[in-house]
């Protein structure tokens, strides 16, 4: 039906007849001369209609935006003082001969090249339309590119693309999980993976060896701009390694990926241990392209009358840390009143803060509300540990530490994005040494990872002090976003069931929930780890978006619903019935 795309023509082109087809981007009619830009995936050709073509020219004039045709034409090189070296095409134009219309097209619910200013709602509900516009079009492009390559990668590499179930068993993960109700087996329930974990780990105890997946994902959970109900992951998995073998081979496939599609060399990934990420910048996940890390000045506090400081400062399970930003002396109060409220969001009960109006001058030099409550040499050690210089505003948190952490933490990131302190560079980053567990709100300890990371001890050494050992686990990070993350697992069941016991996972709930994984540690289960790369997330960040919504062709919104399809719908009595299913009556609220 056509020869080329209309993206493919060029001045190599001229004088040749050719076939092309598409939709109808923009109708422009001057003096007589109908000109019609027809698009279609690769690109934008400009047609010309002459009157003299009455049979072209009638149908060109009868089309509208959208319309799609089929156009056939010689190709010539655009008069002079008309060339557009904007445009891929932009030296040639094709002489229409015939034009026929294939299909008709309504008015569009926004112009397509016009798009700024339309809603996502509206763009959700017409995808299809969305979907047109080349920088829609163009991420979804990117986006297969990428997925090659990382085939290519990881099957050059000696791993297998396998396949593992979508209907399987509901397993705590971290998040809820999406249920589906079987017709064959009433009263009981598939689960939608949240990941595929257990299948790949059971892959290496049957000797595959080496695996990868892009797989679909499901987790009922509150969605942000990076996160997805549905949401596709680069799964691998190896034996026979160690950490340092898998991060040296996801390292170079992540290295591969920007340099063959952005011509980005990431150069070395360096290496820091958790408790130093949490220490230095507030996050397991932080942004290294932002000079700005917490300073621990407890000690000095210990002694002082002022409690908001004195009181976290003297408990072992607080913090008392301080975050320098140079420039920030120009910050109004309106805008440090608004960080005030922004760090709220994160449990912190108030933002200190002292400006260095003139560090020469010492404490004169100095503003704030709160130096009148500290001695006046707890102050100058202060400003002399922070090595403050004028021009400089200086914000304190002390609190409980992940308050201080998620609070301080997030203040520095918004901080260096409102005062252009953001460096302009890639800055990847492997954290490590992660603990194994965290506490709960309730006192119990839940893994940090997953259930199934190795420790980086023995089992005896794991019962006397789980809150104190740590994993074997990964993740990688580029600019301030968890790319992936992994962990060499557990392949012995002693380790597994010590696990599960600290985690407060009786036998009988071990066997019920993962007694096929257990089953198949028992009969030789080699060591083996693996990581998972976020897909939408590694596009997303790629192509400079906000939000992977715009890298996913038909994602949902922040209610996890469709606008397109209006999933999720009711359903009718007879299916509910055949799977044994009655709805409550919904209680109404006044």
């Amino acid at each position: 039906m056509r020869s080329n795309y209309c993206g493919e023509i060029n001045d190599s082109f001229v004088g040749q007849s050719v076939e092309l087809c598409g939709w109808v981007h923009r109708r422009r009619d001057h003096g007589g001369v109908i000109f019609l830009d027809l698009r279609d995936r690769e690109g934008i050709a400009q047609i010309v209609f002459d009157p003299d073509q009455k049979e072209s020219f009638a149908a060109a004039e009868e089309v509208r935006s959208e319309f799609v045709i089929r156009v056939t034409g010689l190709i010539r090189m655009r008069p002079e003082g008309t060339i557009n070296l904007d445009m891929k095409t932009g030296k040639v134009e094709v002489l229409g001969q015939q034009l026929d219309i294939l299909n008709r097209a309504e008015t569009p619910p926004f112009p397509l090249d016009e798009h700024g200013s339309v809603g996502e709602d509206v763009r959700l509900r017409y995808r299809y339309i969305d979907l047109r516009r080349s920088e829609m079009s163009d991420r979804l492009r990117f986006r297969s590119k990428v997925s090659n390559t990382v085939r290519n990668f990881l099957d050059s590499h000696g791993f297998l693309d396998i396949e593992t179930p979508l209907l399987t068993k509901a397993t705590p993960e971290g998040a809820r999980d999406y249920l589906v109700p079987s017709r064959t087996h009433q009263s009981r329930f598939f689960a939608l993976p949240q990941s595929p974990q257990l299948f790949k780990q059971v892959l290496m105890a049957a000797g595959m060896d080496r695996y990868y997946q892009i797989a679909k994902c499901f987790r009922d959970e509150d969605l942000r701009a990076d996160r997805q109900p549905e949401f596709t992951q680069i799964d691998i998995e190896a034996s026979f390694c160690d950490e340092n073998e898998i991060m040296e081979v996801t390292e170079n496939l992540i290295t591969d990926v920007f340099k063959k599609h952005l011509d980005i060399d990431l150069g070395i990934f360096p290496r820091m241990s958790w408790s130093e990420a949490m220490s230095r910048f507030g996050s397991d996940k932080p942004d290294l392209r932002i000079d700005l890390e917490f300073v621990e000045v407890a000690d000095l506090m210990r002694g002082v009358d002022f409690k908001v400081f004195s009181v976290p400062a003297n408990d072992e399970d607080s913090r008392v840390a301080a975050l320098r930003v140079p420039g920030g002396v120009t910050l109004s109060r309106k805008a440090i009143d608004d960080y005030t409220e922004f760090v709220g969001k994160f449990g912190a009960k108030g933002l200190a803060w002292i400006k260095v109006n003139d560090s020469q001058t010492g404490i004169s030099g100095l503003q704030s509300p709160i130096i009148k409550f500290m001695p006046e040499e707890v102050t100058k050690d202060l400003m002399k540990r922070l090595a403050v210089k004028t021009d400089d505003i200086v914000f304190f948190a002390a609190d409980k530490e992940a308050i201080v952490n998620d609070s301080l933490g997030a203040l520095r990131v918004k901080v260096a994005e409102d005062l252009g302190l953001v460096g302009d560079f890639w800055a990847p980053l492997w954290v490590v040494d992660f603990p194994m567990f965290e506490t709960a709100s309730n006192g119990s300890l839940t893994s940090l990872h997953h259930p199934f990371t190795a420790p980086a001890c023995n089992v005896d050494e794991l019962k006397k002090n789980p809150s104190g050992s740590l994993s074997r686990a990964y993740d990688m990070v580029l600019n301030g976003t968890e790319l992936g993350g992994g962990s060499i697992r557990i392949n012995k069941p002693a380790m597994q069931t010590a696990v599960f016991d600290v985690l407060g996972i009786e036998v009988r709930e071990a066997r019920e929930k993962f007694g096929f994984l257990l089953e198949a540690l028992s009969f030789g289960c080699p060591p083996h780890g693996g990581i998972a790369f976020g897909l939408d997330r590694l596009i997303m960040l790629m192509t400079g978006t906000n939000s992977i919504r715009d890298v996913i062709a038909f994602p949902k919104t922040q209610s996890a619903a469709c606008p397109l399809t209006e999933a999720p719908g009711e359903v009718s009595k007879a299916q509910l019935n055949e799977l044994n299913i009655r709805l409550r009556e919904q209680v109404k609220t006044s």
